[in-house]
């Protein structure tokens, strides 16, 4: 009942709308105020077992892979984004550190499911999330873990990826929520700019399309939803047999 109860919710949760309640603007509040603007989708891969799982709210945007070519890997990757969303890490601090303990419940929460079922031995999943901190000056924290990636897109320069690949090329993760051993996760810190684009994009999609490819289109100048499109047009022609999970998410500020 309880994986029952995270992967519904977890499924909700990834096509959430994130609405303001109306009413009259208290006086001296500002009329803007930082938050990405995101849109995202996952490609179904061809192999018909279902992997990822993503969410996306105000000042938080996870995407999550369970591993392994199994039924149980689209459980392995609910249990650690469930876990992620019920922390609220954009509510629990500013530090590095903050989402590191984040990542961790995750990996604990996912690890004793395994322990405790005996029918789900191995249960492992990646894990990407960002966070926003409306500070006096704008900030985006990260965390990682696995063979997903994490890109920034300065406005008006090049993207580069925040992170590293946990794994070999075709072979087994080097680090993964709910593996055996203890999880170091890769964590850090970008500063953002109005017009700057995050996108998180789970291995499907980095396989599928290649990391040169995949940068040429994060470049072409669209709006993230035209921006996403073409990539879902491109991945069609392909066929990629694993799930494939692309989020773009731009920084504003009005």
């Amino acid at each position: 009942m309880t994986l029952f109860v995270i992967t519904f919710l977890v499924g909700c949760l990834s096509v959430m709308t994130v609405r303001g309640r109306r009413g009259n603007w208290p006086a001296g509040m500002p009329v803007a105020r930082p938050r990405l603007v995101a849109v995202g989708g996952t490609y179904e891969g061809s192999d018909g077992r279902p992997s990822d799982v993503y969410v996306i709210q105000e000042r938080l945007i996870a995407a999550a892979r369970g591993v392994g070519g199994t039924e149980l890997a689209h459980t392995a990757a609910a249990l650690a984004l469930g876990s992620v969303v019920a922390d609220r890490p954009q509510h629990a601090g500013t530090r590095e550190s903050d989402l590191d303990e984040c990542v961790q419940g995750a990996h604990r929460a996912v690890r004793t499911a395994a322990l405790r079922n005996p029918a789900m031995p191995e249960l492992v999943s990646t894990l990407d999330l960002v966070v926003l901190d409306r500070t006096e000056h704008p900030r985006l924290r990260f965390a990682h873990v696995g063979n997903g990636a994490i890109w920034h897109c300065p406005k008006g320069g090049d993207p580069r990826p925040l992170t590293t690949q946990h794994a070999f090329e075709d072979g087994p993760l080097l680090r993964g929520v709910g593996l055996p051993s203890a999880l170091n996760p890769e964590v850090g810190i970008v500063a953002l700019r109005p017009g700057d684009r995050v996108v998180i994009v789970t291995e499907g999609a980095t396989r599928a399309l290649g990391e040169r490819r995949m940068k040429e289109l994060l470049t072409d100048g669209t709006s993230a939803v035209a921006c996403l499109d073409r990539i879902y047009d491109e991945m069609a022609a392909l066929e990629p047999k694993d799930d494939a999970t692309v989020i773009i998410a731009d920084f504003v500020t009005a």
